[in-house]
């Protein structure tokens, strides 16, 4: 049975990318999922000064634990202003300098959703080129336009564009993971 971690990169109680990495990490045959809701791993803004002075916060190490359980990890990334979440992109400074090797060379499915017509797809694409330079898996991404519109939680992606590139990139992620 495959160990699959899966998280929306937001902090929102209502996050699509949350219902979207869920949805996904639960498509996965055979597999033993544990979601995490970033909010469990609230740490002060990440600086240097702040490291020097108080070390590491426990809440990275115990991200970076669940990390390394997994034998795979599933990510949907909110786009805040065309980037990453400050929520995620605060767990990610702290976790990278428990090692430099941040996703420890998981098999990795990247995706991104959002309520407009872009499906937050600049913040996939600077994701997915930044995690896959130390990554020697290929990494599926995939990104879902309008997604009220196009996702329910029974069906999953239900818009005759986006269900087969859906399905496509989900397979491509489970044969990484055998």
């Amino acid at each position: 049975m495959k160990k699959i971690v899966a998280f929306g990169a937001s902090s929102s109680v209502n996050s699509i990318n949350k219902t979207l990495a869920t949805f996904t990490a639960f498509q996965v045959p055979n597999a033993q999922v544990t979601l995490i809701d970033l909010n469990d791993y609230d740490m002060p803004i990440f600086s240097v000064d702040k490291e020097n002075t108080d070390g590491i916060p426990k809440p990275a190490y115990r991200f970076k634990t669940i990390l390394k359980s997994a034998d795979g990890i599933v990510i949907s990334f909110a786009e805040h202003n065309g980037a990453y979440t400050s929520a995620f992109k605060n767990i990610l400074d702290w976790i990278s300098r428990i090692e430099k090797v941040v996703w420890y060379n998981k098999p990795m499915f990247l995706l991104a959703t959002s309520d407009g017509a872009r499906g937050a797809i600049s913040v996939l694409e600077m994701a997915h080129a930044r995690i896959s330079r130390e990554n020697t898996h290929p990494i599926p991404k995939f990104s879902l336009p309008n997604f009220n519109q196009n996702f329910t939680p029974e069906k999953g992606v239900t818009h005759s564009h986006w269900a087969p590139l859906f399905s496509a990139a989900l397979n491509q992620f489970i044969v990484t993971l055998t």
